[in-house]
């Protein structure tokens, strides 16, 4: 059995401050840098993402992988033209090539699913366009999608079925890639597709209300395993939305794969209700960094553990540039002395203090690239890396970590990771590789709105969600959207 597999993962935010290019898909921080041909299976096997998954089933059913090629790149704004057409190719060229050497039985894509190309908004449904035009309508396919796609119809179409993961923090990435291949190898074998049905809601979920450890989203996902198994659904795939992205397709929504229309509508529709019914409770609680700060000094007087600050609309795992600075000047203005924040993305800065040297004292304009709001300080080098560590935490152990030159400053007795990449801070290992045992600090800001939880929320006191400036609002109903579909309501999220 030969079995095609590849993949492209974008997060597309439209209003964020720079495009996404081709140069951003080579050497991203935190997941693995672009593979392709005979070195994609080696590279990627051993990495916590949805293609090792599937390779792992894939091998131990003895199946024969052709690889093509997979690439990702931390979120930004659209990806231009260029990277799309120059990734596509390198995944759809060695397709053909692969049908000139034999027959296929499958192809499996390893997909995000909220990718906006410039020409292309719905960057997922035109790769599965090309790809079933290069392999027909009836080669059984299937993708694994984040559940922070914009899952569109046009994918649900072009796709036997489509596997989300379950959790967020994305805890489970490599299982759904092993749930879709193993579907993939069920459909070769049934010889004929599952009925589809295709809903979608027509509100935003704000992304800190996305978060699966808690209530609202926690009850949803136990309601949908709970209506996967009453309605025999193969697959009741759930994708929350991710609401930045300015295109029709924006928006959360849902797609079942059962054995007749019927099941598969009922399900769908069962799930669509369960949703709709919980629309008020998706509300984030939050504070505006000032009070943020000043509640989190309170906390860490009488507490064992940290207190975590998650500096969310400046998050680079949802567009951000990782270098807003309102947090820190927050805490530099309160004197938090003890605090860590991680992190701010200023390659800049870090020459500088790499010219300066550990032990010097220089100034800086740190930060504020994006938005042209640096934040003038003294700073003291504590400590110089080059960046590169091996993550550690639940979502990515074992994937490479990348930030470039890394220096870590002490203002005022706060410190400051800065970094000459972005990242977001959600591991653990990002802080040991400059010194620093998370544990043991009373407070840590942290550029993330959810994922943070999986590696810093067992060792936290408690968790504030600070409201600073950054592209990735609380509340994406404040953005100027152009072209979403007229159902959405536009709703405040916040509280």
């Amino acid at each position: 059995m030969r079995i095609a597999v590849g993949g492209f993962l974008h997060e597309s935010h439209s209003f964020a401050p720079r495009p996404t290019t081709y140069a951003d898909f080579l050497q991203p921080g935190g997941l693995p840098a672009f593979s392709a041909d005979e070195d994609l299976i080696a590279a990627i096997r051993p990495r916590s993402v949805p293609l090792a998954g599937a390779i792992a089933v894939a091998e131990a059913a003895e199946v024969q992988l052709v690889p093509l090629a997979w690439a990702f790149a931390n979120p930004a704004g659209p990806v231009q033209d260029e990277a799309f057409e120059r990734i596509a190719a390198r995944i759809c060229a060695p397709l053909s090539r692969a049908l000139d050497q034999g027959p296929l039985d499958g192809v499996y894509l390893d997909l995000h699913g909220a990718a906006v190309v410039d020409s292309f908004p719905d960057a997922e449904g035109e790769l599965l366009r090309r790809v079933r035009a290069i392999v027909g309508d009836d080669l059984p396919l299937t993708i694994s999608l984040d559940p922070h796609a914009n899952l569109t119809e046009q994918m649900v179409r072009l796709a036997d079925v489509v596997v989300p993961f379950r959790t967020y923090p994305h805890v489970d990435m490599k299982d759904a890639g092993g749930q879709a291949m193993r579907l993939l190898l069920s459909r070769i074998e049934r010889g004929k597709r599952w009925a589809k049905a295709f809903r979608t809601l027509d509100f935003w979920i704000p992304l800190g209300s996305q978060c699966t450890l808690m209530p609202p989203m926690q009850t949803v996902m136990t309601e949908r395993a709970d209506l996967a198994e009453r309605f025999d659904a193969t697959e009741l795939a759930f994708c929350f939305g991710f609401p930045y992205a300015d295109f029709v397709g924006c928006g959360a929504a849902i797609a079942a794969f059962a054995d007749t229309q019927a099941r598969a509508d009922a399900a769908a529709d069962a799930l669509l209700a369960y949703v709709n019914a919980q629309e008020a409770r998706f509300v984030q609680d939050t504070l505006p960094s000032m009070a943020a700060v000043a509640e989190a000094l309170r906390l860490a007087e009488g507490a064992a553990r940290p207190v975590v600050l998650a500096d969310t609309q400046d998050n680079p795992g949802g567009g951000g540039h990782g270098d807003t600075t309102e947090l820190l000047s927050e805490l530099v203005r309160q004197g938090a002395k003890g605090a860590v924040v991680c992190l701010i993305n200023d390659a800049e800065s870090v020459a500088a203090c790499v010219a300066a040297g550990v032990g010097a004292t220089v100034d800086l304009s740190l930060g504020g690239k994006s938005d042209g709001m640096p934040f003038a300080c003294r700073a003291r080098v504590e400590r110089l890396t080059d960046g590169v560590f091996t993550l550690t935490g639940p979502m990515g152990a074992g994937n490479p970590g990348n930030l470039g030159a890394t220096a870590l400053v002490d203002i005022q007795g706060i410190r400051v990771m800065v970094s000459s990449r972005k990242m977001q801070a959600l591991d653990q290992a990002i802080l040991r590789h400059v010194g620093i045992e998370p544990s043991t600090c009373p407070i840590i800001a942290l550029k993330s709105s959810v994922h943070f939880r999986a590696d810093f929320g067992p060792i936290s006191e408690q968790v504030i969600v600070a409201i600073a400036p950054g592209p990735v609002v609380a509340d994406p109903a404040i953005l100027n959207f152009q072209h979403v579909r007229a159902e959405i309501r536009r709703r405040p999220r916040t509280g």
